[in-house]
C-alpha cells in the first residue's frame, strides 16, 4: 500500500458505519492479525490515493505471472522501474498475481 498516514488510535475520530455480517466477516477473514477495521482504513486510503491521483501501487517482479505482448495507446508507466513507455511504443502487460494487468516496460523483467 502506498504512504498511508499513521497514527495512534486514540488520535483517531470514532466513525460508526453498518456492515452487513457477512461482509463483516468476510473482512475479518482478509484482515487475519492486521484486524478488520486496519483493513477498511488501508482499504479506504487507497480508494482517497486513487480518486486524487496520488495512488502509486508497488510491485516486484515476484508479482508478475504472466506478460503479453502490447503497444502503449497512450503513455504510461512501467510499474517496475516506473520508466516511460510512450506512446506507440512496444511494451508489456504483466498479469499480476491479484489477477490486474499492469504496463511494463520491455527491459523490465530481465535479470541484471
Amino acid at each position: 500500500m502506498g504512504t498511508i498516514p499513521r497514527m495512534s488510535t486514540t488520535e483517531m475520530e470514532v466513525t460508526s458505519i453498518r456492515l452487513e455480517r457477512t461482509l463483516k466477516e468476510k473482512l475479518k477473514e482478509l484482515a487475519g492479525n492486521q484486524g478488520y477495521q486496519a483493513l477498511i482504513r488501508d482499504i479506504l486510503w487507497n480508494y482517497v490515493q486513487q480518486k486524487s491521483g496520488t495512488y502509486r501501487p508497488k510491485f516486484s517482479k515476484a508479482d508478475i505471472r504472466a506478460t503479453i505482448e502490447a503497444t502503449a495507446r497512450k503513455d504510461q508507466s512501467c510499474v517496475l522501474t516506473g520508466k516511460l513507455i510512450a506512446e506507440h511504443e512496444l511494451m508489456l502487460l504483466g498479469l499480476t498475481i491479484h489477477g490486474d494487468l499492469v504496463p511494463l516496460s520491455h527491459d523490465s523483467l530481465v535479470s541484471h
